[in-house]
């Protein structure tokens, strides 16, 4: 069948791939199973209900909730009924769904939980046009209306209706607003149409060799285009989607699902080495030395490099003796993990790699549904550093000044109700400007170097990219997050939050008192931790990028706190108003450089 619209690669599941499992997710304990029918059927009578409602092709209905099938149910049955779905993500203020929901004006809402409930609730206060008896639960909650009552309204006479609809939605048409988060400003609404997705899924889909037997592991937001369209090609390949229950259970539920697939941000690949290493410390002075020389060689993994047989033979046995642990922690059968959203630190995805746990880079935004490029599970085909080749129908170019530009099938509509954004987006002949500085390596791999905004210039002149030396700041046991700064200074500096789990047990180890992270950090042995640690990273740094200083923050950095964006992304100017104070303080004194 010809699949050109998002909801068609459903119909393609049920004609060659019929799954039992086609969705999964936990309840009570157990795993409840949605085959492909149960799925066709549910959106089916969705839709019939939206029609019954008076939901009109090109009206908008939001969905905030955590992933569960019941996302996907709403998502398809919004689809074909012609009405564009706005997905949200949980963690985001009153405020900011109450600027979303007027600004694409929703129609009705779905609420996974009950937080997010109370929070529609605080939105949708004032608003003209909504009201509680708009707002839909995915968990039964007192005094909401809970969503299968919807399925009460489903009209099996309605159909033919639908089915008329579904005929008449063309490739173009409007798939979904999804709003960007952004570093800065009021949200962006990424007009994406069907043939937007569905090109990049049938593009996209070479480097999954995936088929229907295997099972991948979901987690990171739906809400999130990343997501969103792998999960669409996970459809499209009839591979069966669990659902992690949430982030603090997913080391167990992927020893459950024995998933063959999942998708990750590099801060859950940070946060899985980071515990890898706490626990090492915890071994015996054999066990420590086996497992860190099993790192090391890892360290020195290369996709494009024979090492030798000596090689060879010593990382097998670290692969047979230490990493196999790793493998099944992750269930066992992983096949390889898709790695996107953020820049990995090449020396990570070096070491899993060595594993036998293959990270497979790409890149892409959410205005390009999201992929640009892709990388092999071939390690023949992958260069580790780069993020792979340009998919099939995507053109790609770097810009005189280094920027990355593009063009294809997959590029966004536009912004909603917002043309001249849009206009500033692209270039006067049509390629779409990424924000992003790259390079080719070999004419063929994609390298990401930077964002374009987050480069910048010390009072010397020289142009700093903090991307990578935070990246490598972070591969610290001790350094949960970190932020360079130095814009118009003479010198770099950081913001450090330290790993304080990592942090409290090394200060145990030393005798030093711990009665909480404020108090540790004043610590002048503490202090003298983070400079050796600092000290490493610059030791692969040119003079003018090294740190001369440095600040321990008590607090971590979180999207509810505003440093973070729902994508884990640093708000720079956030962070650097919240901690004015002691960004002035450390360019009070002139360091010498």
């Amino acid at each position: 069948m010809q699949i050109s619209r998002v909801f068609d690669l459903l119909e393609y599941q049920a004609q060659n791939f019929p799954k039992k499992d086609a969705l999964a997710c936990k309840e009570y304990g157990g795993w409840v199973h949605y085959s492909t029918q149960d799925f066709i059927s549910i959106t089916n009578q969705l839709a019939t209900a939206f029609l019954e409602l008076g939901i009109q092709k090109g009206d908008k209905i939001a969905i905030i909730s955590n992933n569960r099938p019941e996302w996907n149910f709403v998502d398809f049955a919004i689809q074909k009924v012609g009405a564009v779905s706005v997905p949200m993500y949980p963690t985001i203020t009153a405020e900011d769904y109450r600027y979303i929901l007027e600004h694409s004006e929703a129609k009705l809402v779905f609420a996974g939980s009950g937080d997010i409930y109370e929070k529609l609730l605080k939105a949708i206060k004032e608003s003209p046009f909504l009201t509680q008896e708009n707002l839909y639960t995915f968990e039964q909650i007192p005094n909401a209306q809970h969503w299968r009552n919807l399925l009460k309204k489903a009209n099996k006479e309605r159909l033919k209706d639908l089915e008329q609809i579904k005929n008449s939605i063309q490739p173009q048409d409007l798939f979904t607003i999804i709003y960007t988060s952004g570093t800065t400003g009021k949200p962006k609404g990424v007009m994406l149409s069907h043939k937007n997705v569905v090109s990049n899924v049938k593009s996209a889909i070479s480097s999954l060799v995936l088929t229907h037997e295997h099972k991948a592991l979901s987690f990171l937001p739906l809400c999130h285009i990343f997501e969103r369209t792998v999960t669409c090609a996970y459809i499209y390949k009839g591979i069966s989607i669990y659902y992690a229950e949430n982030l603090d259970t997913i080391g167990e539920n992927l020893k459950e699902v024995q998933p063959h697939v999942f998708t990750a941000v590099p801060r859950i690949l940070e946060k899985v080495y980071e515990k890898i290493l706490a626990k090492a410390k915890t071994l015996s002075p054999i066990a420590q030395k086996l497992f860190f020389w099993a790192l090391d060689l890892a360290e020195q993994y290369d996709t494009q490099e024979n090492k030798g047989l000596f090689y060879n033979l010593q990382l097998s046995l670290a692969n047979n003796l230490v990493f196999d642990k790793w493998r099944e922690a992750l269930g066992g059968y992983v096949k390889y993990v898709i790695c996107g959203s953020a820049a990995l630190n090449p020396k990570l995805a070096r070491i899993f790699w060595g594993a036998c746990i293959p990270i497979l880079e790409g890149y892409g935004m959410t205005e390009t549904s999201p992929v640009i490029t892709a990388g092999s599970p071939n390690k023949e085909d992958y260069i580790i550093g780069t993020v792979g080749k340009v998919i099939e129908g995507v053109q790609v170019k770097i810009a005189e000044d280094g920027e990355i530009l593009v063009k294809g099938d997959n590029v966004m509509m536009g912004y909603y109700k917002d043309s001249e954004r849009t206009a500033e987006t692209f270039t006067e002949d049509g390629w779409l400007k990424t924000g992003d500085i790259g390079e080719w390596v070999q004419g063929k791999y994609l390298k990401i170097t930077d964002r374009k905004k987050e480069i910048f210039k010390t009072s010397g002149g020289k142009y700093i990219a903090p991307q990578p030396i935070e990246n490598n700041l972070k591969l610290s046991l001790y350094i949960e997050q970190a932020m360079v700064i130095g814009e118009n200074q003479k010198f770099p500096a950081a913001l450090i939050v330290p790993f304080e789990e990592a942090l409290k047990n090394w200060c145990l180890e030393q005798g030093l008192p711990y009665e909480n992270l404020t108090q540790a950090i004043d610590l002048a042995e503490v202090q003298m931790l983070y400079q050796k640690e600092i000290d490493k990273v610059n030791e692969q740094l040119a003079q003018y990028e090294k740190i001369k200083k440095f600040v321990l923050l008590p607090t971590a950095w979180s999207i509810e706190g505003g440093e973070l964006t729902p994508t884990l992304k640093l708000k720079r100017k956030n962070i650097s108003q919240k901690y004015e104070a002691y960004i002035n303080e450390i360019y009070a004194e002139q360091v010498a450089v």
